[in-house]
């Protein structure tokens, strides 16, 4: 349940839904390959290219701004090793990338911002060492930080943060987590409902309602599920900024193109 979320909202009227809203494509490499795991599980990987800079280039052809790029392995095992990537997709596409993993210093943001990235993804230090993401939106900036709270809702109803690839689990839950944020200037998170994610079985709008009522400064990207276009329409509805869309484009149940026309709505 989300109902222990911290309630910062004056009324109990509809999230506005006229904030801006952005689409992101997602490309997941894991060993140079273009990957899926199904529910965050390493053992239970879809494979799709060796290719990711052609994969990029698809969706900026097809008029995607934003790029969201995952380096699975430095996820597991601590440092990024996409840089070569990043570079190549953001001098081929012009996209804006938005893309982390093994994010552990001041040293290795700046490291992935010199490398093209307009955005990094902190996931497990955010989690683990608040104080220190801190310092990162203060040094470099809310717009250049992403942290990312990827969930899994425990048998209590609690929503937990699993970290380090999703292969541990952290003691604090969703809502700790981000009450150690009030008053730090971060404006950008990206939620994954682990238990969508891999499956098109629809987003947990559950979640993201809650999240955009109980913390409307938060600029919220939903992830995890998503199937087709009306799943990025009732993202926008719940209030989100943005939607991560990764094994439905790659599958071809949904094109970019039209899912970027709900950005403009």
């Amino acid at each position: 349940m989300m109902t222990d979320l911290p309630d910062r909202t004056r009324s109990d009227s509809a999230v506005s839904t006229t904030r801006p809203f952005t689409v992101y494509p997602a490309i997941d490499v894991r060993r140079g390959t273009v990957v899926r795991l199904l529910k965050g599980d390493y053992d239970q990987e879809t494979r799709y290219t060796d290719d990711p800079v052609t994969v990029a280039e698809g969706y900026a052809r097809a008029g995607a701004r934003w790029l969201h790029l995952v380096d699975l392995d430095a996820a597991r095992e601590g440092r990024y090793t996409l840089d070569a990537t990043l570079g190549s997709i953001v001098d081929r596409t012009g996209l804006m990338v938005q893309t982390g993993g093994g994010v552990r210093s001041a040293d290795d943001v700046q490291r992935l911002l010199d490398a093209g990235a307009t955005r990094v993804v902190v996931g497990s230090l955010a989690v683990r060492d608040p104080e220190t993401v801190v310092g990162f939106l203060e040094r470099f900036g809310p717009e250049a930080i992403t942290v990312a709270l990827d969930t899994r809702i425990a048998e209590d109803g609690t929503w937990r943060l699993p970290v380090d690839g999703w292969t541990d689990v952290a003691e604090q839950d969703l809502v700790t987590c981000l009450h150690r944020y009030d008053d730090s200037g971060l404006r950008h998170v990206l939620t994954t409902d682990i238990g969508r994610d891999g499956t098109l079985g629809g987003p947990n709008f559950h979640l993201y309602t809650a999240l955009t009522r109980s913390a409307p400064q938060l600029q919220v990207q939903a992830s995890g599920g998503a199937r087709n276009v009306d799943d990025v329409r009732a993202a926008r509805r719940t209030g989100c900024a943005g939607i991560i869309l990764g094994k439905a484009l790659l599958e071809g149940r949904l094109s970019v193109t039209d899912a970027i026309q709900e950005e403009g709505l």
